[in-house]
């Protein structure tokens, strides 16, 4: 299983797909197969629980059975982005089509193609406004993938809304497109810890031992996992388990800044093996410490992280870094 860029997980070689479609739908993982391809909600995922502005777990389950019980969202192009940031802006970095940023406990900054709108609305309209932005667009696009592609797209999408363009405000930026790392103390005095996975890898045998932690566990936009509401002494016994079994719970890993897409022989496109020639630079030190860099096999750079990013790119004759 690989972790992608958007918080999702990806199955690699699978022989049964049918199989594999039906025990996800008994897990409830495929609530609405006409959707299935539209359903990309980005959260902060650490909100209620540790830091922000305020807990958007909530509108997450809202928008989503919001976006599956409107039939005409699901001629929304597969690559659209939602996303729900609580105030510290760690979801808005990657662009979304449709987003809100928290800028107190009920009031929300409306985003449109990753840039702030200039319109606020209260937490009570949330999930409404960005279904009926998501619907706006449907009717306008044409062959367009994102709003950001379609003329006028944000302006269109605001007056088709009703609500008037207010002068944009700076908000928060996360600083660092990294991963939360290691222990964090939540609000009520739990733990949680957030783990990285090297190239984003979660194999069978980890996965069935997180499971067996048997808390909620979340997956970031940064290819990494945490594990929730731990009690101190689980949370210790946690990190003796999961650790050798290639969870990495240490800050300063090489892993925490280095990311690869599939590389060969996984892409046609791709001119060599990235991620075999990425871990083996990780292995002899040769990853360059405090730089986010991302090696691709072509020049479409697929899964780089938004930010600032060292890319390491492969061509005919070599790699070229820029």
């Amino acid at each position: 299983m690989e972790l992608s860029s958007r918080g999702n997980i990806q199955f690699r070689s699978v022989t049964d797909t049918d199989e594999l479609a039906r025990r996800l739908a008994d897990a409830d993982l495929l609530p609405s197969p006409t959707h299935e391809r539209v359903r990309n909600i980005l959260a902060s995922p650490l909100s209620g629980r540790v830091g922000g502005l305020t807990d958007v777990r909530q509108l997450i389950a809202d928008l989503d059975l919001a976006l599956i019980s409107h039939p005409e969202l699901a001629a929304l192009p597969g690559r659209t982005l939602f996303a729900l940031d609580d105030g510290r802006g760690d979801v808005i970095a990657p662009g979304p089509d449709f987003a809100v940023q928290a800028v107190d406990d009920t009031t929300y900054a409306l985003i449109l193609a990753g840039n702030d709108s200039g319109a606020r609305i209260d937490r009570s309209r949330v999930v409404d406004v960005l279904v009926d932005a998501a619907r706006s667009f449907v009717e306008f696009r044409t062959t367009e993938w994102r709003l950001r592609e379609l003329d006028e797209g944000p302006a269109r999408v605001l007056a088709s809304l009703g609500l008037r363009r207010g002068t944009p405000t700076s908000l928060p930026v996360a600083s660092e497109n990294i991963p939360p790392v290691g222990w964090l103390t939540q609000s009520d005095g739990r733990v949680t810890l957030g783990g990285v996975l090297a190239l984003g890898t979660l194999d069978a045998r980890l996965a069935e031992f997180l499971a067996a932690v048997d808390k909620p566990i979340v997956v970031t936009p940064w290819r990494s996992l945490i594990v929730c509401d731990l009690d101190e002494d689980v949370a210790d016994t946690v990190v003796r388990v999961l650790a050798p079994l290639g969870l990495i719970f240490d800050e300063n890993s090489p892993w925490i800044e280095a990311s690869a897409c599939t590389g060969s022989p996984g892409c046609e496109k791709s001119h060599s093996d990235v991620r075999a020639d990425l871990t083996d630079a990780v292995d002899t030190l040769q990853i360059t410490p405090g730089q986010r860099q991302h090696w691709s096999g072509c020049e479409r750079r697929c899964g780089r992280p938004a930010g600032d990013v060292l890319d390491v790119v492969a061509g005919p004759t070599g790699y070229r870094v820029s």
